[in-house]
């Protein structure tokens, strides 16, 4: 009976490129905050089971819906449990130490997940850009929650963070999908066409690091914070004329996962320099 209830598909996301969009901004958020404390500890664990607790609510949807066996349903109600009882206690240990206000960091939370149920109750909640885009955003917010907590205080330097870490997830999903669509070409096309398609993709990266840049020539932003977007921009430029024919999805979540990884890095060092 106990291996009904601990199959990772019930309890583990299985889009795995999708935990770099809670890890980044939490990542983020506390070095930038500077101290780990209790409350940072607690912060991490109520954030992590809400980006948990996303599987198995899903997968009760499917079964509720007919996509998935009723069999399913036990095992999709006990790590809805277990993950709703770490939040709980997390959240609790946040408001006793004076971080209530991050409540309303979730408030945005609701409605994206409840339209993220509809789609799966609908069979359609794959190729949703617009509904990862804004999904995406809502992770952002783990970046000042962090940073708050770090500092002990609200600050509105936390809102920068979400923005900038916004930014580049917004940016990683569009070329990600760039990236799947070039696996179905039969062979590199021409240059006018590469540019066509990947037009989006280099919106969003040089908007990105033009905006940073900018930020940072007056003052705004550290000096040097551009430099982790000029490597995703980077990516993106040789990614448009270098399509992934016939690449297999891991090998591009492996290549986005580095990027992601030397982004982040990159960022925390820049953000306190």
């Amino acid at each position: 009976m106990a291996h009904t209830y601990f199959r990772k598909q019930i309890f583990l996301p299985q889009d795995h490129g999708s935990w770099v969009f809670i890890l980044s901004p939490l990542l983020v958020g506390l070095f930038a905050g500077g101290r780990f404390t209790f409350a940072s500890l607690s912060l991490v664990i109520a954030a992590m089971a809400a980006f948990l607790l996303r599987q198995p609510v899903a997968m009760a949807v499917k079964a509720y819906s007919g996509r998935r066996a009723k069999s399913d349903l036990p095992a999709a109600r006990f790590w809805i449990v277990v993950y709703g009882t770490f939040i709980l206690a997390a959240l609790t240990g946040l408001i006793l130490m004076g971080f209530g206000y991050l409540f309303f960091l979730a408030v945005p939370a609701a409605p994206v997940f409840a339209w993220h149920l509809w789609l799966v109750s609908k069979r359609e909640e794959r190729r949703q850009v617009n509904v990862e885009l804004i999904a995406t955003g809502v992770l952002s917010l783990a970046a000042p929650a962090a940073y708050w907590v770090g500092i002990g205080r609200y600050d509105a330097a936390g809102w920068w963070l979400w923005v900038l870490v916004w930014l580049q997830t917004a940016a990683s999903i569009v070329y990600a999908y760039l990236r799947l669509g070039q696996r179905e070409q039969a062979q590199v096309a021409a240059r006018r066409e590469l540019w066509k398609t990947g037009l989006r993709a280099f919106a969003y990266t040089t908007f990105n690091l033009a905006a940073v840049l900018m930020l940072g020539l007056i003052s705004v932003l550290p000096r040097l914070l551009f430099l982790p977007y000029l490597i995703q921009w980077s990516e993106t430029l040789w990614g448009i004329f270098h399509p992934a024919i016939k690449w297999k999805p891991t090998r591009i979540g492996i290549r986005q996962l580095i990027v992601s990884t030397l982004w982040t890095m990159t960022f925390i060092v820049t953000w306190r320099l």
